[in-house]
């Protein structure tokens, strides 16, 4: 590199600084120091890359039109990414290395080090990346850039380390005496930086490279989390090995460098410049023609104006899936998004939807199925995910070994520097397989929580958002989401909307406020508005599909659609069967002796209904109702007929009954013309567990779960049924009905749901032998529970009726205003025009899976521990399965994955208990176990925790004796 400009000649103190100053220190670039010039054209090299073959077609057209117009975006967001690391030009980053430390002051730039500790120790988070964003906006202002844009890059520099500072924040403190800055030549040897860094990317000057419009706060915080992918890309030293002589330095050896990095890591990106599919698409994807409702979908985002947000109600078993897949492909086409979100209620359920959307986009395309990435805690359980490990390739048992240095607390994989060196297991894409990287895959399923994880105020937020921007987004089962989550919710859509990412939201089940408070959060992001009142038009009929986006004047728009559903009418008979609800004083035993007693009611029931054969699903409300049942069937009809489905399963041992159920239940399954079969399972059957049940019998919930429910009822056609169970059937149990007053509810019912909702949906229960119509009743049965009518009541329960209301309304204020200490932008700022404290107060949640999930999920703490089994104190340990591990716990390769599928989550009652818990001595060193508390067992499979007794068996789960 030829640091000498036309026309600009440095002083040698200069030149040779530059020859000197270091990004990377030898032990971190492949044992070779790596100059602080090579390591910002590495990462303008990557930044091209990624603009070539990763970025969404979106993405580029609003970057080409911030810069100035059509070609200009590429080379600025180069810049943009490549100046992310000029701070280390400082002594606050050249001190830390005490050999490049030594070589630096050689050169003749100096600093006071007693005054630099002194200014390290009074703000600890004062390091190179605040350094650079308090550089940058100061050597750009010099060069004659506008206050509007300055405002919005510096910050982009300050928090590439994954928290946004304030203007304030970043001011050097002042202990340091500007040591940590530097002052004298440091000042001329940081502007030359930035001068022969700009020129080498391609720009004759720093005035040059300013962009002419400003980003919104969206694509922002999208660009940032690209800055922050440049950069880990560009720190790998498997590619970026160090170069410590400047001659050897320039843009066209960092490409060399990048674009063998780019083919190593197997990085791509998703569909690229899709065609609008034509009327044939859907029959090539799926194999039919599409149904009334589907095809409504279809046309209603043709019609869109703009990216905007797509609500879709229909019934359970309408094929609301398969729709949105459709129309995520005609939204993707008409605005340019490279690959989809799909966001489920739970694990669960995201299990088979990602086999569904590997499917659908192998129809597009057979490359694109290798692309889909399952993104949840257990996805290690999940066969087709372990399948896709297996076949990674030769790259799959490497790994990304570090980011950066010196002032960098938190590694991309949540990995600790002892055990830095040992292998992830990878898929495909490995690249996008570390932590806090998942969403920046081109298609990707997962929890909902990934979702409402980018809406929290959190360390590497961006790249979360870069992940989502440039997507389309499908969320299903959308109602799941209580008053606590929909704080995230809602945040989380209100920076898809500004960020024009398309939004299509499914639910059989939806309340006209959730639909207006969805609709309404979308458009106000969209808008840059800290509020904006819309009145969304309410659907004519049922399926239907409600679409908004703004018009170009900043006006929203709407088009609304209905059809008839696509199948007629299921009658569905809904009986109660009372139960006697112990008060608060009864004892231990007789509620035990009143839960016997309901049990015993449902097992005849289902004696007298089964009795010709014929399949029944039964939903508890709990665990322990659950376990109480099956025990109770089990004695009755044998366990060859009875099954058992749950959450305190271990993951492995849940995967497989899930994996059962859905074979034994699901689609295009023949049934036997005898036998019988019962599953017995709590909310896990609830949404997106395409099961089909003779007879329903279920504990009361909020309608809409009800319905739910319902759906899995006579879902499938063709089903053969016996004579008995031709009609459909639902039984509702778990509460008391009373004679002159409100109903008693089973308590952990109430505790889950609430007396308000519970009571509602209790007076829409028709009188015996009443039917609902499903799906035509289900809009009105929601929006009636859902309302504030009180004459919905009887007279007799409306005093207790506006109690509960008033209860639940206090309890949802308290649960919003909780949620609101973890959003990402506080009330009120929403129309703030930069990045620039953004991480107000520090990161108000840890950045792991479980501290996220408890930040955007409002139950109470629980842990997960793994389950092992010992004899004695000296014996050694065993698997549940009884493989053989040490006396320390050590686990050999082989038994890796079933230790890991032994993990199971407690109860939260438990969690106390629980934290005296600490993993096995030969877990310490392992990258995966070194955190996870061991529960060991006896041989019998009992052990105390705490003041309790609790037992595992693969029949019953974990549960207490």
């Amino acid at each position: 590199m030829d640091v000498e400009k036309p026309g600009q000649r440095y002083e040698p103190l200069v030149v040779r600084a530059l020859e000197t100053l270091w990004g990377k220190s030898r032990e971190r670039a492949g044992g070779r120091t790596h100059l602080l010039l090579a390591h910002l054209l590495d990462t303008a090299a990557v930044a091209e890359l990624l603009w070539d073959g990763f970025l969404a077609c979106s993405t580029r057209s609003s970057l080409d039109g911030i810069a100035g117009g059509p070609g200009r975006g590429r080379r600025l967001f180069a810049w943009l990414c490549g100046v992310h690391d000029c701070g280390k030009a400082t002594p606050v980053h050249q001190r830390l290395w005490p050999e490049g430390a030594e070589a630096v002051r050689r050169v003749g730039l100096t600093w006071v080090e007693t005054a630099a500790v002194a200014g390290v120790k009074r703000q600890k988070r004062w390091r190179h990346d605040w350094a650079g964003g308090l550089m940058a906006r100061e050597l750009l202002a010099e060069a004659g850039w506008d206050a509007e844009q300055l405002d919005w890059v510096w910050p982009l520099i300050a928090g590439h380390h994954g928290a946004f500072p304030s203007l304030r924040d970043v001011q050097e403190p002042g202990p340091a005496k500007g040591q940590l800055r530097g002052r004298g030549a440091w000042r001329q040897v940081q502007r030359a930086v930035l001068d022969v860094f700009t020129h080498e990317v391609g720009f004759e000057a720093l005035g040059g490279v300013e962009p002419v419009g400003v980003p919104s706060r969206a694509l922002q915080l999208q660009l940032s989390g690209l800055v922050v992918m440049a950069d880990w890309i560009a720190s790998d030293e498997r590619f970026f090995v160090g170069l410590d002589d400047l001659r050897l330095v320039s843009l066209d050896a960092s490409r060399e460098r990048a674009a063998s990095a780019w083919k190593a890591l197997g990085l791509r990106g998703g569909w690229g410049a899709l065609g609008v599919p034509g009327p044939e698409a859907f029959r090539d994807r799926f194999g039919y023609v599409p149904r009334p409702s589907q095809a409504m979908v279809i046309d209603v985002v043709r019609r869109m104006g703009g990216p905007g947000i797509v609500v879709v109600e229909a019934p359970m078993g309408e094929g609301k899936t398969e729709a949105a897949q459709a129309a995520a492909e005609v939204l993707a086409a008409r605005f340019g998004a490279d690959g989809v979100f799909v966001g489920m209620p739970t694990q669960a359920t995201s299990d088979p939807m990602f086999t569904r959307t590997r499917q659908w986009v192998e129809a597009i395309d057979e490359r694109f199925a290798s692309r889909v990435v399952l993104l949840h805690g257990k996805r290690a359980f999940n066969r087709e995910w372990k399948a896709l490990l297996e076949n990674a390739g030769e790259h799959a048992d490497e790994m990304f070994c570090g980011v950066d240095e010196f002032g960098l607390d938190d590694d991309p994989y949540g990995i600790e520097p002892e055990v830095r060196g040992v292998p992830e297991r990878q898929a495909p894409a490995e690249w996008f397989l570390g932590a806090k990287r998942g969403l920046l895959a081109p298609f990707v399923v997962g929890t909902v929580d990934q979702l409402l994880y980018a809406a929290t105020r959190t360390r590497h937020v961006m790249l979360r958002m870069a992940g989502l921007a440039g997507k389309v987004v499908v969320l299903d089962e959308v109602h799941a989401c209580d008053v606590y989550m929909s704080q995230f919710l809602c945040e989380a859509l209100r920076w898809l909307g500004q960020a024009g990412v398309p939004l299509i939201v499914l639910s059989a089940t939806l309340a006209p406020a959730q639909r207006q408070a969805l609709v309404e959060a979308y458009l106000a992001g969209a808008a840059s508005r800290e509020e904006l009142r819309v009145e969304v038009p309410a659907p004519p009929g049922y399926p239907s599909a409600t679409a908004a986006w703004l018009w170009a004047t900043g006006e929203p728009r709407f088009h609304v659609d209905a059809v008839g559903s696509w199948r007629a009418d299921l009658n569905v008979a809904v009986h109660v069967i009372p139960e006697a609800v112990p008060g608060g004083r009864c004892s231990r035993l007789e509620r035990e002796r009143l839960q016997g007693a309901a049990d015993a009611r449902v097992a005849d029931l289902l004696a007298t209904e089964l009795a010709d054969g014929g399949t029944a699903l039964v939903i508890r409300n709990t665990v322990a109702r659950a376990q109480s049942l099956y025990e109770e069937l089990r004695g009755r009809f044998g366990s060859q007929e009875v099954r058992l489905l749950h959450a305190r399963f271990t993951v492995a041992r849940r995967a497989d009954l899930t994996e059962e159920s859905l074979r034994l239940l699901g689609p295009r399954t023949p049934r036997p013309r005898s036998g019988r079969l019962i599953l017995v399972a709590t909310q896990l059957a609830e949404q997106s567990f395409d099961v089909d049940a003779d007879l329903l019998v279920t504990d009361l919930a909020p309608v809409d779960l009800l319905l739910q429910r319902v759906g899995r009822l006579h879902r499938h056609e063709d089903t053969w049924r016996p004579d008995r169970l031709r009609a459909p059937r639902v039984f509702v149990t778990g509460f008391e009905p009373r004679e002159g007053r409100e109903p008693a509810f089973v308590f952990a019912s109430e505790k889950i749901y609430g007396r308000h909702l519970l009571l509602r949906t209790a007076a829409v229960l028709p009188d015996a032998g009443g039917t609902w119509s499903v799906p035509s009743d289900v809009p009105a049965l929601v929006e009636t529970v859902y309302g504030a009518d009180i004459a919905l009541l009887p007279e007799a329960w409306r005093e207790a009726g506006e109690a509960a209301r008033r209860e639940q309304e206090d309890r949802d204020r308290a649960r919003a205003e909780v949620a609101r200490q973890y959003l990402l932008t506080p009330h009120g700022e929403h129309e703030r025009r930069t990045l620039a404290g953004l991480h107000y107060g520090g990161s108000a949640a840890g950045s792991d899976e479980s501290c996220l999930q408890a930040a955007v999920r409002d139950g109470d703490e629980s842990v997960e521990v793994v389950l092992v089994v010992r004899e004695g104190d000296d014996a050694a340990f065993r698997t549940l399965a009884g493989r053989a591990l040490s006396v320390n716990g050590d686990v050999a390769p082989d038994v890796l994955d079933e230790v890991l599928g032994s993990v199971v989550r407690l109860p939260a009652k438990f969690t106390e208990a629980a934290a005296t818990l600490r993993p096995l001595p030969g877990w310490h060193g392992h990258p995966w176990l070194r955190r996870s508390r061991a529960l060991v067992l006896s041989s019998s499979g009992r052990t105390a925790l705490g003041d309790f007794t609790v037992s595992y068996d693969d029949e019953f789960g974990l549960r207490q004796v």
